[in-house]
């Protein structure tokens, strides 16, 4: 899926790999990728090893706190980390003195994690499974980059006056550095595929979106001339990603706005269960989770797919562990299952579905073969 970050190696090796499963349905679909994992690892010779720790909701609920520091010194004693999902409607009190949300935020910082790397790639096997018609969305492959440490998520925010006179604001700022280190990452990218990087912003309105056009033009221009590059208003992006999804070949914006067009592009391939997620920074561990949510309502019920955590794996193995054998033959066996007809409920669309766990499974029996 994406190979632009680490060479690919055979040799056998240790790696200490650390899970938070988190809120809702996180435990479940962490649960199959682990099983992946430890099948690749009894099949290349590797050593994983595992531990879980806390994060989110039940963070809250049994310390108090969303992010404990056992949790961040794990996460830094890492090779790599694997995330399920956070939240629910348990925290979602809005006067709650912490939430959930917050511990996602401050993992990215504590380690670092400036940039989300967040693939929509679409199964043939699922095209119908799409809302939008096949002849709309096949062949579509786009790499999204989302900047991950800056912008309104991380600006200063606060409350004046009370009752109807209370008001409240979040700032969006950026530098200059965090705008050029996820261009040139996002650049690197695109010679590695189609050689095409499109920057998406709102610099007709927005002041950081001003410098976020000027800096990304000057990067591109002086260090990446050879690559084709365009602008688009997050609004018209907005639009193109449901009326013309294959045009678009790497996609690099800010905080905000990717998380909002990742989110609608996810539904493509018909299902955020599918869709996997990397956050990396510079030399650390990265983060690997799917981009759905915690599902609160699917919770426990043993049907939340697991594919796209499963596919986290496999971006964990590429990225982290410069594993790309292992991580091919991961995607294989996914793409293999769908091929089978198996389907969870989400992708389904009416016909007979299989749970959580039997999905997991039939992964895994696909890479014993």
């Amino acid at each position: 899926m994406i190979r632009f970050l680490t060479p690919a190696t055979s040799t056998p090796l240790k790696a200490n790999l650390v899970l938070l499963p988190g809120d809702g349905i996180g435990p479940e679909i962490v649960a199959q990728a682990q099983r992946v994992l430890e099948v690749i690892s009894e099949r290349y010779g590797h050593q994983f090893e595992f531990s879980s720790h806390m994060i989110g909701g039940i963070a809250i609920d049994t310390c108090g706190d969303p992010l404990p520091q056992e949790t961040i010194d794990a996460c830094r004693g890492s090779d790599a980390i694997l995330l399920g999902a956070v939240g629910g409607p348990k925290w979602d009190d809005p006067s709650a003195k912490t939430r959930p949300e917050v511990g996602l935020l401050k993992i990215r910082k504590e380690l670092g994690l400036f940039a989300n790397l967040r693939p929509i790639r679409l199964f043939d096997e699922l095209l119908d499974a799409s809302p939008l018609r096949r002849e709309i969305i096949e062949g579509t492959d786009i790499l999204f980059l989302r900047e991950l440490t800056g912008g309104i998520y991380f600006g200063e925010s606060g409350k004046t006056g009370s009752g109807d006179t209370e008001s409240a604001y979040q700032s969006m700022v950026y530098s200059v550095g965090e705008v050029e280190r996820i261009v040139r990452l996002a650049a690197k990218a695109a010679k590695g595929r189609d050689n095409r990087l499109t920057s998406v912003d709102k610099a007709n309105v927005l002041e950081p979106s001003r410098l976020w056009r000027r800096v990304a033009a000057r990067v591109m221009a002086e260090e990446f001339p050879d690559v084709e590059y365009d602008v688009v208003l997050v609004d018209a992006m907005a639009m193109h990603l449901i009326n013309r999804p294959g045009d678009f070949d790497v996609v690099v914006t800010g905080n905000m706005f990717g998380d909002i067009l990742t989110d609608e592009a996810s539904m493509l391939p018909g299902s955020l269960g599918m869709l996997p997620s990397a956050s990396l920074g510079n030399g650390g561990p990265g983060l690997y989770e799917p981009i759905h949510g915690s599902a609160p309502d699917i919770a426990g019920k043993g049907v939340a797919n697991p594919l796209g955590t499963i596919l986290a794996s496999a971006m964990l193995l590429r990225h982290s562990l410069e594993l790309e054998a292992e991580a091919d033959a991961v995607e294989v066996a996914v793409q293999r299952v769908l091929s089978d007809g198996l389907r969870t409920h989400d992708i389904a669309r009416g016909g007979d579905a299989i749970g959580t766990e039997a999905m997991g499974s039939s992964v895994v029996e696909r890479l014993r073969i």
